[in-house]
């Protein structure tokens, strides 16, 4: 959620950012209307509440002096009436002002470029992309050959945007997720844990992928709990409705999880082999910060997610994403895209995000300052440390050989009983 004050305070700013994020900005205006209509009642009900204490006062003297206080009695009772629908009506305004806010987009860090995805700016590449001199073969074409990706199985069980892997390349998967989370824990510093794939209709509306991404969730009935669509969902809320220290500060997590997507509105995109899956497993990096750290926190975080596709030898670019390219919860966000040889393209396998207090004001996540200061809202920051579908399409079509088969990386080759090739 938008500080309120900061809608308050400076309006023309949130129209500005939330029109930038390709959002309505005119609903603003009533947020504005309400937000005043229900200080006016506040200040109504504080001056009679203090005029209902003077006159308890009161009472309390002529009745000890003896005299008859029916009358202030009555008009004590009177107040007390107006207070209570006052109060009411403060309740019914708060609800509908909460109700246009959730609907208010984050608003774009500076740094972030304005514009649609054509703005998009890429600031740095890593590696030479690979053009192999022999007919490359596409990942799915390469599954199919060596026996280890499932399609048509997969379909027949599930429907379509459903994959099975078979043999090495379910060892594949599974190597790479130990990988990844290993090198997370053990050389950039943080914690893993293990979550709940489902949760509460609270805790996407914490992450912010509820209300606005209502239809691209998979909920159960009658419990009401959907699967997560990334283990940031799950990782973020473990501290919602909490009163941290600044000595908390900063926390790194880390977690592995099946995310689970309906793609509602991307039929026909990408539909090709394990490109666009409902089903997919990613390793989540997540970062609970004190917000003067917020942007630098996100760059630490965006080379951890960088040094996965480093050691694996993967050519990758990382984008700046543009205003209207950019999540609804999202005040900056950087895509790391790593290249596929075989489709010839750039595959997004990262977004790294700053969320500033976004997040944690909608999940109630609040720190103690040091100095003892009033609470403050923590700062979130997450990132894919890397979704494993399209990270394997990369090595798959990256590491083939002429003769069909596929190289293992070396870092990886611990993690699968010192294989080397996928034949």
């Amino acid at each position: 959620m938008l500080d309120p004050k900061l809608i308050r305070n400076d309006p023309d700013r949130v129209r500005n950012g939330i029109a930038a994020k390709g959002a309505d900005p005119s609903r603003v205006a009533e947020w504005l209307a309400l937000d005043e209509k229900r200080r006016d009642i506040v200040r109504q009900v504080e001056m009679l509440k203090a005029e209902r204490n003077t006159s308890s006062t009161q009472i309390g003297v002529v009745m000890k002096s003896g005299g008859d206080a029916g009358d202030m009695k009555d008009a004590v009772r009177r107040l007390g009436g107006d207070i209570k629908g006052m109060d009411d009506a403060l309740r019914e305004l708060d609800e509908q002002i909460h109700a246009l806010a959730q609907w208010f987009p984050n608003l774009p860090h500076e740094t972030t470029p304005l514009g649609d995805e054509s703005a998009n700016q890429v600031i740095r590449t890593w590696g030479e992309p690979v053009r192999h001199d022999f007919p490359a073969l596409t990942h799915d074409e390469l599954g199919a050959k060596l026996g280890i990706l499932e399609m048509e199985r997969a379909a027949r069980m599930s429907g379509s945007g459903f994959t099975v892997l078979r043999g090495a390349g379910a060892a594949l998967n599974r190597a790479l997720i130990a990988f990844m989370i290993d090198l997370h824990v053990q050389e950039h510093g943080y914690t893993e844990l293990a979550v709940p794939y489902l949760v509460k209709r609270d805790s996407l509306f914490g992450t912010g992928q509820l209300p606005k991404l209502a239809e691209d969730m998979y909920r159960t009935e009658p419990d009401d709990l959907f699967l997560i669509p990334t283990a940031e969902v799950s990782i973020t809320n473990l501290h919602r409705e909490e009163m941290l220290t600044e000595d908390d500060l900063p926390m790194y997590y880390v977690g592995h999880s099946a995310c689970f997507r309906r793609e509602s509105g991307s039929h026909g995109k990408d539909t090709k082999g394990m490109t666009r899956v409902h089903q997919f497993d990613k390793v989540e990096m997540v970062r609970f910060v004190e917000p003067s750290r917020c942007y630098d926190e996100l760059e630490i975080l965006l080379g951890n997610a960088e040094t996965v596709l480093q050691k694996l030898g993967l050519a990758y670019r990382v984008q700046l994403l543009a205003s209207g390219d950019i999540s609804f919860a999202a005040s900056k966000c950087y895509d790391i895209d790593v290249w596929a040889p075989g489709a010839d393209r750039w595959l997004e396998v990262s977004s790294c995000s700053s969320f500033e207090g976004f997040q944690a004001r909608r999940a109630d996540i609040r720190y103690r300052p040091a100095d003892g200061g009033r609470p403050e809202h923590v700062h979130t920051i997450n990132g894919s440390g890397l979704a494993l579908p399209r990270t394997i399409i990369a090595l798959l079509e990256t590491y083939q050989t002429a003769e069909g088969t596929v190289r293992i990386p070396e870092v990886l080759q611990p993690y699968l009983g010192g294989l080397t090739e996928l034949s």
